[in-house]
Formats: C-alpha cells, structure tokens, sequence
C-alpha cells in the first residue's frame, strides 16, 4: 500500500489509541484493513477494563476481524498498530496468517517483532508477511510518553490528546 494509506490508517490506530489513554489504559491501537482499504475491525488496549491479560489492542482486533468475516485466517488483510507487537501479540498474527503488519514505534521493552525478538521473521517460522515499522513513529512515541508522564505525576488529564 502507499506510504499515505499506511499514514492515514495509522492515524486511525491513534484514535484508537487515544481512546484507550482516557479509559486510563496503555495507550495502543490497531486496526485492521482489507486489501481494498475497507476497515475491518479497530480496538485499544482494554487489559484493566476487561482485567483480561490477552486484552491487547492487535489480540482484540484479531478477535473482531475473524469474527466479523467468519474466519481465523487473515491473509489478505494489514495489520496497523501503534507499538511493535509483544510475543503474544506476534504469536496471533502468526496464527491467524496477517499479511502485513504495519507498526509505529519500537518497543524495546517487550518488542517482538525488531527490537527485542525477531518472531516474525524466525527462520523456523515459514512466514511471509510483510512488516514496515516507524510509521507515525513519534505521534506514537509521544501519547505512550505522555501517559507514562500523567501516570508517575498522578495527575488526571482530561484535556484530549491531540495529533
């Protein structure tokens, strides 16, 4: 896909995202497109909400998509998250065959995808997606740092994230 679609789809795994800092979770989103530009599915992190620890933003976009089509496998479809995917998160776009995986900052903490952990591209792993990382890099960058920010301060914000 264009560098502008990937842009513009990132921008709506932000929105996402956005939603998740105000509900006082870890602000990741992703959303999930088709090979037509049709939107699929779209989620935040909602793991203090559900007090679910699967309740990563990619896990429940899978969840979504795969219901929605009536099918665990994703082939034709991009993946666009806001942070690199953890091992797990890896593990459900492995599992449910995404074709392309598009993320915005790296996560040297848990990253499974570049930074940390090569899952995708494992040598083991007979895999062919298609992986493009550091889009939107430092809008995504930003709302994670301002979270952890109002999160050491204790401060509650209620004023909106703003890209």
């Amino acid at each position: 896909m264009p560098r502008s679609v990937d842009q513009k789809m990132m921008k709506l795994a932000l929105s996402e995202a956005d939603k998740a800092f105000f509900s006082d979770e870890v602000p990741v989103g992703a959303v999930i497109v088709d090979d037509k530009g049709q939107i699929i599915a779209s989620a935040h992190n909602e793991q203090e909400h559900s007090k679910d620890a699967t309740g990563h933003a990619e896990v429940t976009a899978i969840r979504i998509a795969c219901a929605k089509l009536s099918c665990r496998r994703l082939v034709n479809m991009t993946l666009y998250v806001t942070l690199e995917p953890c091992p797990m998160c890896a593990g459900a776009i492995l599992l449910s065959h995404i074709g392309r995986l598009v993320y915005g900052a790296p996560d040297s903490r848990m990253g499974a995808v570049e930074s940390i952990f090569s899952v995708l591209s494992h040598p083991a792993i007979k895999n062919n997606i298609e992986i493009r990382g550091g889009v939107l890099e430092d809008e995504c960058k930003l709302i994670l740092r301002k979270f952890f920010a109002v999160k050491r301060t204790g401060y509650k914000s209620r004023e909106p994230f703003s890209l």
